[in-house]
């Protein structure tokens, strides 16, 4: 793929197209849900001001490696962030504060459920500068929310969208398609509904079954019965991507929709690849130093990762200086899930060469991509087919 060396120089500015952000991982969860294979664990109880007082260095550490820079975004993820005590997340943001300006429009994002719980410490969390939520519903139906493990209902699900609007200006909730018994018609209503809940952001994801999982589990003894097949649930995404649009929340990425202005802009540092630090347990992050473009990752489990800050002075497990063509391969999958699509220069400019020229012609031609304004961009019709598209420009 690489045809000549990108300079230095042109390393160190390109993650300023894409921003700066940090993401702060909390991998604590109640329960852990049987569809869910992200970095989570269910434990009795947390020292909170341990945990802060980790996190809190961890960002200084960050901070001294990477000065004078403005922070676009902060996210916290999980795991279940509504679990931290909002004393943890207000040191956590001094901490981010002191390390790196903000800008005048920081978006502070925390990931939610919506248990009466949670939803008891959402003015708490406004109060600490979180001025983002994002609420895990994943459906609006109670025998589904039990069939996911969710330990909420349906009506405090709605409780604790009206608390959080009145305590947020920005409010997104997830939900999950494609379930177990669900056909084309029970989504269209039930996608309706959350449209008319919505403030500004919906994500919405379509149930895959991971391997290690309760579900993949399940799904391997053959326990697993009922989920729509392939065309139905393909025939769910292209009615969510027309329903949407039609209520003004048009899909700006595979699996998330917003009013215009309102895009997550933590995810869109992901997917126009800017620079993000990330802490806690299993976090990955992405930095431009001196050496290049520097790819990081934490030690998962949550007693190693704290043993490793406290004792050592970094909870990273790993860093690697990306190759060229590392960065360009990242650049190619992650923006090419936007509707915006790829700068094809930026591509160039990374791989060293474009795209193969055949191989988008031929793309075109199958009405899978367009080019317009110096962009490759997936076309409706070739969003579904997003991988096979991608193989195609990779090779």
């Amino acid at each position: 793929m690489t045809g000549t060396n990108l300079a230095i120089e042109d390393v160190a500015a390109d993650w300023r197209q894409g921003g700066f952000g940090l993401y702060v991982h909390w991998p604590f969860c109640a329960a852990k849900c049987p569809y869910c294979d992200f970095n989570s664990h269910v434990v009795a109880t947390v020292d909170q001001p341990r945990w802060a007082a980790a996190l809190s260095a961890e960002i200084a550490r960050l901070g001294a490696e990477l000065p004078g820079r403005h922070l676009g975004s902060i996210f916290f993820g999980g795991g279940t962030p509504s679990l931290m005590a909002p004393e943890t997340v207000d040191q956590v943001l001094r901490a981010a504060r002191a390390a790196w300006g903000f800008a005048n429009d920081i978006e502070i994002t925390l990931e939610a459920n919506p248990t009466s719980v949670e939803q008891g410490r959402f003015r708490a969390y406004a109060d600490a500068g979180i001025n983002r939520l994002s609420m895990g519903v994943q459906a609006l139906k109670d025998e589904d929310l039990r069939r996911l493990g969710r330990m909420h209902s349906v009506a405090e699900a709605r409780a604790a969208f009206d608390v959080a609007r009145s305590c947020f200006d920005r409010v997104s909730f997830d939900l999950i398609y494609a379930r177990q018994g669900q056909t084309a018609g029970d989504w269209r209503n039930e996608l309706r509904e959350a449209l008319n809940m919505a403030v500004d952001h919906l994500s919405l994801y379509q149930l895959t079954i991971e391997p290690e999982t309760a579900f993949g589990a399940r799904a391997a003894a053959g326990k697993l019965r009922d989920l729509p097949d392939e065309d139905v649930s393909a025939d769910m995404y292209l009615e969510t991507q027309d329903i949407c649009a039609g209520f003004g929340m048009a899909g700006y990425e595979i699996s998330n929709h917003a009013r215009p202005g309102s895009e997550s802009r933590h995810n869109l540092v992901y997917w126009r690849q800017g620079d993000w630090t990330a802490v806690g347990p299993g976090a990955h992050g992405r930095m431009t130093l001196p050496e290049g473009r520097v790819a990081t990752e934490a030690y998962r489990a949550p007693g190693a990762w704290l043993e490793a800050v406290e004792r050592k002075g970094s909870g990273e497990s790993l860093r690697d200086v990306l190759a060229q063509d590392e960065m360009a391969t990242e650049y190619l999958l992650m923006s090419m899930r936007l509707s915006e699509g790829m700068d094809e220069a930026r591509y160039a400019r990374l791989a060293g060469l474009g795209p193969d020229r055949e191989k988008m012609t031929e793309l075109e031609e199958l009405g899978m991509i367009r080019r317009r304004d110096g962009r490759i961009i997936a076309t409706d019709s070739g969003r579904p087919l997003l991988n096979a598209i991608l193989r195609e420009l990779a090779a």
